[in-house]
């Protein structure tokens, strides 16, 4: 029973700081599908990532919200104007369709999923690639380190091979075993790698982004 009543709490005080949270209440008002957007607003923000015009792909994409934030972005019209660029999305979970998003349901780590993105792309490359995936957590340390790091590796790996070399990759990736790794590789691919916790990430989260320009051996 107490491990019930426990539960309760716990669910109970996620509810309440989620009805409160100002980015919730925020997303809401200007029609986001969840606060994540304002995540990548931040890095965009800071970084000065995305432009109409480019190619995008967003991985882990549902429900919606980076796409919702980067379709704004490459509307140079403003809201309900046309698109100048493509962006493509990805997500294991079905997603609503959001006007002038590509998006396609598969699991990442599928190869087959994989070449279809590929052949989505059509021989273009990328100016940009977020990834927002994350595995589902069993609790278990080690086996959850090693499934973020097999997800962030293969987005490493697809913006080795289709990323334009000015092109950058934002992943998000947890505090603890196997960050240091994660951030020598990505210095090992790019000749800037840069870490933000956005002011949008829950202050009790582990949750970080890193951010990766311009391809070394491009």
């Amino acid at each position: 029973m107490k491990v019930k009543t426990q539960s309760k709490k716990v669910n109970k005080a996620w509810l309440n700081d989620h009805v409160n949270d100002p980015y919730v209440k925020r997303a809401q008002k200007e029609g986001y599908r969840a606060r994540a957007a304002y995540k990548l607003q931040e890095i965009d923000a800071q970084f000065d990532l995305i432009h109409p015009g480019q190619t995008v792909v967003d991985l882990g994409a549902a429900p919606g919200a980076w796409s919702q934030y980067l379709r704004r972005r490459l509307t140079p019209g403003g809201a309900g104007g046309a698109l100048a660029g493509c962006i493509i999305a990805l997500d294991i979970l079905p997603m609503e369709p959001i006007e002038g998003v590509t998006f396609l349901q598969g699991d990442f780590r599928e190869p087959e999923v994989l070449q279809r993105l590929e052949q989505t792309l059509a021989g273009r490359k990328v100016d940009v690639v977020v990834s927002d995936m994350a595995p589902n957590l069993s609790g278990i340390a080690a086996a959850d380190a090693a499934r973020i790091t097999h997800l962030i590796e293969l987005a490493l790996d697809f913006a080795r091979a289709h990323l334009r070399p000015e092109g950058t990759l934002v992943v998000k990736l947890f505090h603890g075993s196997g960050y240091a790794e994660l951030v020598q590789q990505f210095r090992q691919t790019f000749k800037v790698v840069k870490p933000l916790k956005p002011k949008a990430s829950r202050d009790r989260s582990a949750e970080t982004f890193l951010i990766g320009r311009g391809l070394k051996n491009a």
